[in-house]
Parts: C-alpha cells; structure tokens; sequence
C-alpha cells in the first residue's frame, strides 16, 4: 500500500511492517499498516463484527461507525498513532490500533513511553490466532518507535481478549478499575514471550504442511481429456493409491455434458463443485495459473501444489511472475509447493494421497522426505522403493517459493508418522531458524540431511536470501552442533534414513563382528578403526556356518554388554555336498530376526555377498520371533590374520568373492549408504526405548541413544549393505548422533561468574562512540589501544604493545616492559608470519635487542613498512588462534584452531555457533585434530584447557550481547601449563546485518 498525501509528510508508509504470516489454523493472511484508501474495507468489516464484539471493543452498544470515527481509524502518523490490518482477500478480518499516551492518559507524542492499544477481530474468524498474531506485530512496530509499555482496558467478560495479553508471555501487570480489567504490558521481549512465539509459530506452520499432506478433496486444475500428460498422470496416481477423500477433475475445456473423467467428477471451474475443495493440484501452462490461482481462492481452496513450469527458471521475467504467484495465493490464505514442483505423497492409512508424478505410491513407513529437486525426488523415491523401504510423507517442492525445508521440519517434528526426517536442499533462507529447528527435531528423531550447491552458494530460483561467506566445512560443523547428520551424497541419505528408520541407537562405539567370511571381517574390522569406532575381534563362523549358527552367534553378541552394535557379514555358504550354496536369503534372514527379536535393543546391520534374495528378506521381516539355545562353536579371529584360513573348504570362486572383492559395510543410525543396495524398513507402530527428554513430545520419536541394552527389543526390519565400508561410517554416525542425544538430554549452559567480571554497559558505551566517528557506514577497525580496552570490559587481557619505529624507541619500550621482550612486525602482509622472520622472541637484553631490530630492517624493509613493535614475553605455551565472526546468512560464529600454517593448510579449525555454551567450549577445543597438542602430546605438559574455555565464552559473550562487533581475532593465544596470554587482537565494529530470525513471525518474502 503506498501513502497519500493526507498522511504525515514526516514519516513515509512503513512498508517494512508487512507481513504474511501463519494463523493457528494453517492459513496464511497479511498484516499491514492501515491507510486512507482503507475507508470502505474499515466501514465493511466492522458491519460483520457481531454486536458483543463491538461492546467489547467499545464498553457499549456500537452498531456502527460515524464518519469521524473512520477518519481517526484510518488516518495515522506511524509514529504515534498506528494502526494493522489483518487481511485476507484484501478484505480485513481483524485490528489492532495504539495511541501514544502520557502519564495521565492523555494523547501524548516522545518521549512518552506509553501508548494505550485496542484490538478487534471478525468473530468468523476468532479463534484463528489473528490478535496473537497482531499483538506480537504492533509490540514490535512500538519498540520501534520508543514505546516501552502497552496500556488496554478490557471488560471482565472479554476472557478472550484478556487470554491473549495474558499469554503473550510479556511482563504485565493487572488491575480491578471503574468496572475493567486495567492491564499493563511491558514490551520488552523475554524468555518467555520468545518461547511462546515460536510455539505458536511452530503450531501454525506445521499445521500448514498437515493441511496440504492430508486433504479431504484434490481437484487437480488441468487433468487432459485424453490420457497423458501432466493433469491427467497426477489424477491417474490419486486414484491408484486409493486416496481416500473426494478428487475432482478440472479443465475449463472440458465439454458441457462430460460429468466424469476416470470415474471422478469433471467440472470446468472450481464453482461448478458443490462441495469444499482443501487442496488443488495446478497442471496448467504458467500464463493461466494467475486464473486457477484466483478461483482457488474465491472457493475456498485451503493449499495448491503448482506443478506448472516456466518461472524463475526461466530467468528475470519468470522470477516476477513467482512473485506475484506467492502474494497472489497468500492473499486469499493459501500456502504453495512450487511452482516447477514434482509433487507430494502421503501414505497414512486414512489419507493414501499421491499428488505427484511419482507413477508408484511408496509403501507405507516411517520416513519422511523433502527436497528441493523433482530429479532428486525421482532417484530417492526410486531407491526407497528398490530397497524396500516406506516413506510417511514426501515433498517435492520445485522453486520452494513458499513451503520450505524449515516448514517440513515444524511439520516432522510433531507426525506421530515419522521417526525420521531426511531433507535435500541447496539452500538454507533461514539459517539461523533454520539450525533452531533442526536442533529441537533432531532432539527426539533424527535429522538427515544432503546440503547440494555446496560450493557455487546457489539459491532456488527466484530466491534473494543472504549467501554465506563461511566455507562448507564450517556449515557442516555448524549443522553437527544442531544435531543434524549431515552426509555428502543422497545415496547415503537413503542408507541412513531406512537404518534410523529400523533400528534403536547405538549406545556407544563398541561393534561386534561376526560371519562366515574372515576377509569380510576383517575389512569391517580395519573400516571400524578407521572411522573412530571400537571394534571386537571378528568372530569367524566359518564358511560351513548354518542359518542356525548365525541366530545363535547374533543372539550371543546382542547379550554381550560390552558390545553396542553388530555387524554381520555373510557369504554363500557351503553345503552338506561340499559345494557352495548361492544360499537360501529367507532362511538367513529368519536367522537374523528371531535373533534379533529376542535380543537387547541395539543396532544390527547385515554385509552380504551373492547371498540372493537376502536383502529382500530382511526388508520384508519382521522382528518378532524368539531366540533359540546357540549350537556353534565359533571361533575369534585375530585382526592381524590374513587370508580366509577357513575358505579352504569352500571353491576358490567364493574365497575371492569374500576375501578380495566384497567391499565392506556397516548400518547405522545417521551414516551414509547407498541406495539399490541397503534395505531397512520399519514395523509399523514401532515403540520407542525410552521416553525423550522432558518437553518433548513421545510420539514417533526413535529409541533414545540412551537405551538399555537389556531392554525389550524395538522391533523393525534389519538393513543389508553390500560394502563392509558404507555400514560402518554408517555406524559410526549414528554412534556421534546417539552421543548427541545424550549430552543434548542435559543442555550446557553459560558459567554464572562471567557475569561478576563483565561490563556490558561500558562496552556498549566504548561501541556506541566509536561508530559514531566512523565515517564509513560500513564500519571501521579498531585500533590495538582501543581493541584491548574493549575486549577488558569483558574479562579479556590483551598483552600490551609498546610501538618500536626506530632503535631508541625499542630500547625505551623494552626498559618499560622489562626484559625478555619479543620484537614483532606489525604490518598487515607480515603479521602472525613467524615463518618469513617477522618475529624475534626472548630478546633478553639492549644489545640482543639492538642487533634484532637491525636484522628486521635489513631482511625485511625500512620501518616504517614494518610498523614494529615491542612487547613483553608470555609464558611459553601452545600457540592457538580463537575468532568470532558475524555471517549474514548463519549468524555469530565462534571459531577456534592452533595458529600457524598447518593448522591453516588442512583447514583444522572448530566452530560453533553463538552463544556458545560450557559444553560447547570444552568440545570446540577438542575437536580439532591437532587436540592432542592441548592435553600432554609425547610427553608436554597439558596447557590450561580451563582457562582457553573460559576465553571462548568471554568472546562469545561479547559477540552476542554487541552484534555491532561483526569480527574479533585474537591472534596467537599462548595457553600456558597455567593460564593464557592473548598476544594480539583485531577488532572490527560495524551496524549488525538484519536478522531474519527475530521479531515477531513472519514467512520469508523471496
């Protein structure tokens, strides 16, 4: 809406306030600053109000509105006087209006903190979340322009009104005047207000996706007369998966007397349809959406999966025509998947939807998927399907204009359906929200994901959202902090989700091995090591090994309590004729499940070679049966053995299969695999073994990674891997992922003495000045005076430096200091450069002092190019490197490495994201490789690692509370056996950057 020239000329129409936003109920409506052009919409809602809505909002009989109150309603200063509309079809559902008060109540302008606020909303749609949603926009809209306090009165029986104040989660206070109900609300956020924001917006936006995913009608907009084509396939699938709610066929060039197309109802228009239409499925050339979009809305039509093609794929001209997609369904209320989407699955019993182009209906399970590529859909739902595993839901959402990844995830983590969520995307438009809700999900399921466009930062078509300048390691490092399984390829993805989605979590690192083949175990073995894991010996069958002998060794290993997974690998085996079998799969597989039925809940994961028809077995079993007594003797097989001794009495053929050329695998609950080749499938209804952590839900949620061994099994479906190798960096991701469930169980959290030694309020002050004398907006470097001294408002010592530009003036700092000194350049092409001779340390006298200086300015350049300094020697120590930065799209990092050029060189650096928590500094420092160092490497002594995570929090303390400090490096930290030195620090101020992951909610405008 733009502004008239009725309008205060002082302050423009605050465009910035609008919203799209998610009601309680799913639907989407705007939130706008209200405008003069708003008369008639003002003057036409409030005749729909009901009279007790109008008492009370007014404390008395108001019928209507005069002519004066109009113009007060729609005339405002967006200063003082300000008023939202919630809209949907442009039409207004709902208000909210403040005036700016004093002291006494009375009409007030700034400084007056206060400001009196009334809402109103359509009564057909109260109970939609519309004042919730109105409260947390005008709240922010207040804040902006310096209003601190809400004042409303409220009449006793409004208990409607009176709940949204009350549970907004704002500080308020409440009293009993002249017959109302007096409340006072401060503005300022809090613990609790945020909570419940981003409860309801977890709420609504779940709901949302639960809408389009389960629909009571489908009308898919564009089905062909004549078979074929893109309407008429989607119709075709619908009806073949036995959607269980009410399809329509529509095309507006059907013919006036075609009553049924494929056995469902055929109309030209969604206004020939008697009945409610939820979802609409949109087949139709791009030129003619805008019109199927427009009778959507008028109908009613509560979400649309756009298949159509030809937008911000196409380029500049295709990018606005999704735009305008976008604002066009989200005025009348409707989320869109697409457009250029490939479609979406559902298959709970009571919906069997399959809007897709997906010609067969994956089998019912306990996978739920979404990408952002119809290609990679394709391949996974193909590879899912080969191997047997089910999925609960599926989207495909082409362009992502709309519903995004994030969305899936509000949606995953409360599907009593789903237990494990796997996402392909190529871009994160919410980072920051984006690892919020991947750490709460991943909490009590798993969360898996394959991150594409790693390295040329692409974004879906049409998309502006901010591209991060961190490297991908750092993103991953990043995604693992949240708990996500990140892994580099979809064929792992699916590895991953049919094991998490089959098998309880391991309880630590320790695998069993066991099988008729001594190579294959000893490739599982070595790949064991190889990942971090704790392998046991392998115990060798032998190739004579019956069906029996392997239930009875499995059944033996999962009551071992000094074993947390198992690897079984399997070969043909050799018959009572002495030739070798291909093997019956089905009788191995019953082998494997009665053992696993009767066995402890820990994971179990098969690697086989030419064993036919095994893989499709164990998708196809269940767990159930009991164990039997064990009736093989197996023996253990040393990892330093060599050859398959035991083949000797199988043919040479099966010797090589098993010792030479089957690859090794391992199955586990975050790892990746390789789709064709694993199957794992859930049982329906699996329990879980063992509640989640307080606050979470319980439904649908996988076997905590603290289960009991001893435990009742969980049944499910055992997966096979034809390579030892996939399964065990299967396993050992399930094993981090399980260990993070466990420490994610009892959060870290900020030492409380960091708030004794810190001065936020002085550095605030420091920030505030320095921006000011900056005369480029986008900030300045502090200098090293004025660095120290900030980073001292925070705990910080930096060692000073005294400046050196001649021989007298280093002789004069080193007699301040006190010998030994260290005499360092300080320009920007040589500092921290220790390897090209730009340092001279323990310079114990003048004299050594003197010669050092001169060997600087004749090895490296005059002085003035050197900018040398002079500072007193640290104890000696480990020299380390600790950084926070601020990334536009991921938000605040807190970064931490050994200094020098390896360290650089192998990229062997640790992040976290910010604030970082007690936890997550005793784990950054642990983390590189190069830890060892930190803790008594060949025989040092250990540096003061207690003291290096307290530098961490300081820093991200620091970062956090001022977002004005975009970077900090502090460069080298010596840790000493005793304490540290930071020996240098680089500070750089500048405005924050925009975060997307505050104020009130909103959906993302690409």
């Amino acid at each position: 809406m733009e502004p008239t020239p009725e309008q205060s000329p002082h302050h423009a129409y605050p465009d910035h306030w609008e919203a799209d936003v998610v009601l309680r109920d799913g639907g989407t409506a705007r939130i706008r600053p209200i405008t003069t052009d708003d008369a008639e919409r003002l003057v036409s809602f409030y005749e729909q109000v009901s009279d007790e809505s109008k008492y009370y909002r007014f404390f008395a009989p108001y019928p209507r509105l005069s002519d004066r109150d109009v113009h007060r309603f729609t005339h405002h200063d967006y200063v003082d006087r300000v008023g939202l509309a919630v809209t949907i079809g442009g039409e207004f559902i709902g208000t909210v209006r403040y005036d700016r008060i004093d002291d006494t109540g009375r009409p007030a302008s700034a400084p007056a903190d206060e400001a009196e606020v009334a809402f109103l909303v359509q009564d057909a749609h109260q109970g939609r979340g519309v004042a919730s949603a109105l409260l947390e926009h005008i709240a922010a809209v207040a804040r902006e322009r310096g209003i601190r306090r809400f004042a409303a009165e409220v009449l006793p029986a409004n208990n409607k009104m009176i709940k949204v104040f009350r549970d907004g989660g704002y500080t308020q206070r409440r009293s009993f005047e002249d017959g109302s109900v007096h409340l006072t609300l401060d503005l300022e956020p809090t613990e609790k207000s945020l909570a419940v924001q981003r409860g309801r917006e977890q709420r609504a936006e779940a709901r949302s996706v639960q809408r389009l995913l389960a629909p009571g009608s489908v009308a898919v907009i564009g089905t062909g007369r004549t078979p074929g084509g893109v309407g008429r396939t989607v119709l075709r699938n619908l009806l073949a998966a036995g959607y269980t709610g009410r399809t329509y066929a529509v095309n507006r060039a059907f013919d006036e007397g075609l009553a049924t197309l494929d056995g469902v109802p055929a109309h030209r228009s969604l206004g020939e349809i008697d009945e409610q239409v939820d979802l609409a499925v949109i087949a139709v050339p791009a030129h003619r959406v805008p019109e199927a979009v427009a009778d959507c809305g008028e109908h009613g039509v509560q979400g649309l999966v756009v298949l159509s093609a030809g937008y911000a794929e196409r380029g500049a001209e295709g990018r606005e025509l999704q735009r305008e997609l976008v604002r066009q369904a989200r005025s009348y209320g409707m989320r869109i998947i697409g457009p250029n989407a490939f479609g979406i699955i559902n298959t709970a019993e009571t919906v069997r939807l399959n809007a897709s182009l997906a010609p067969e209906s994956p089998a019912r399970g306990r996978i739920g998927l979404f990408t952002q590529s119809g290609a990679i859909g394709i391949a996974l739902l193909s590879g899912l399907h080969r191997r047997g595993a089910g999925l609960s839901s599926f989207i495909s959402a082409g362009n992502r204009a709309d519903v995004s990844g994030n969305d899936f995830l509000q949606y995953s983590f409360e599907d009593p359906d789903t237990d494990v969520a796997l996402l392909y995307l190529e871009s994160l438009g919410n980072p920051r929200k984006f690892t919020r809700l991947a750490r709460r999900t991943a909490a009590v399921k798993p969360v898996v994901v394959v991150k594409g466009a790693r390295h040329s930062g692409t974004n879906p078509p049409g998309h502006a959202v901010p591209v991060s300048r961190i490297p991908d390691t750092t993103v991953s490092a990043l995604m693992r902090q949240a708990g996500v399984i990140r892994v580099d390829t979809v064929t792992e993805m699916v590895d991953a989700g049919i094991l998490l989605a089959g098998q309880p979590l391991p309880a630590g690192p320790r695998v069993a091995i066991l099988g008729n083949s001594e190579s294959l175990g000893l490739l599982t073995y070595d790949a064991c090591l190889a990942e971090g894991l704790r392998p046991r010996p392998p115990v060798d069958l032998t190739t004579a090994a019956s069906p029996q002998d392997f239930r009875d060794a499995l059944a033996e290993a999962l009551a071992d309590g000094t074993c947390d997974a198992v690897i079984v690998t399997a070969i043909p085996w050799v018959g009572e004729n002495g030739e070798a079998e291909t093997g019956d799969g089905q009788v191995l597989a019953e082998a494997l499940t009665k053992a696993v039925a009767g066995g402890a809940a820990k994971p179990v994961a098969v690697v086989h070679v030419e064993i036919g028809g095994l893989a499709e077995a164990l998708a196809a079993a269940s767990s159930t049966a009991a164990p039997r007594p064990r009736t093989a003797a197996p023996r253990t097989v040393s990892p330093e053995a060599g050859a398959d001794r035991a083949a000797a009495t199988a043919p040479e053929a099966t010797k090589d299969r098993a010792g030479t050329t089957a690859p090794a695998t391992a199955a586990a609950r975050t790892g990746p695999t390789a789709p064709g080749t694993a199957t794992a499938t859930p049982a329906l209804g699996t329990p879980t073994s063992e509640a989640p952590a307080s606050g979470t839900p319980t439904s649908g949620t996988p076997a905590d990674a603290t289960a009991d061994p001893e435990a009742p099994p969980r049944p499910g479906r055992i997966p096979a891997y034809p390579a030892a190798e996939r399964a065990v960096r299967a396993l050992a991701e399930a094993v981090k992922y399980a260990q993070w469930r466990r420490q994610a169980a009892v959060p870290g959290k900020i030492p409380e003495f960091l708030d004794d030694t810190i001065d936020e309020a002085g550095a605030a002050a420091l920030i505030e000045a320095q921006l000011a004398t900056a005369p480029d907006p986008r900030g300045r470097p502090l200098t090293h005076d004025e660095a120290r001294e900030l980073l001292g408002r925070y705990g910080i010592d930096v060692r000073s430096t005294l400046p050196a530009p001649d021989p007298e003036a280093a002789v004069a700092a080193a007699a301040r200091l006190g010998y030994p000194v260290a005499l360092k350049t300080t320009a920007p092409h040589l500092r921290h450069r220790a390897d090209l001779g730009g340092v001279r340390l323990d310079v114990a006298d003048e004299e050594a002092l003197r010669r050092a200086y001169g060997e600087l300015t004749d090895l490296l350049g005059k002085p003035a190019e050197l900018l040398p300094v002079v500072q007193a020697m640290a104890p000696r120590g480990v020299d380390t490197v600790v950084r926070a930065s601020i990334d536009a799209a991921a938000g605040a990092i807190l970064s931490f490495g050994l200094a020098g050029a390896p360290s650089e060189l192998l990229g062997d650096t640790a992040h976290r994201l910010v604030p970082a928590t007690d936890r997550d500094a005793a784990e950054l420092i642990r983390s590189i490789r190069a830890a060892p160092v930190l803790f008594g490497w060949r025989g040092s002594a250990p540096v003061d690692t207690a003291a290096l995570e307290e530098l961490l929090l300081r820093l991200s303390r620091l970062v956090d509370d001022h977002p004005e400090v975009v970077s900090v490096a502090l460069e080298p930290v010596v840790v000493a056996p005793q304490g540290l030195t930071v020996l240098g620090a680089s500070v750089r101020l500048a405005p924050p950057p925009a975060r997307s992951d505050v104020g009130p909610r909103r959906l993302p405008n690409y």
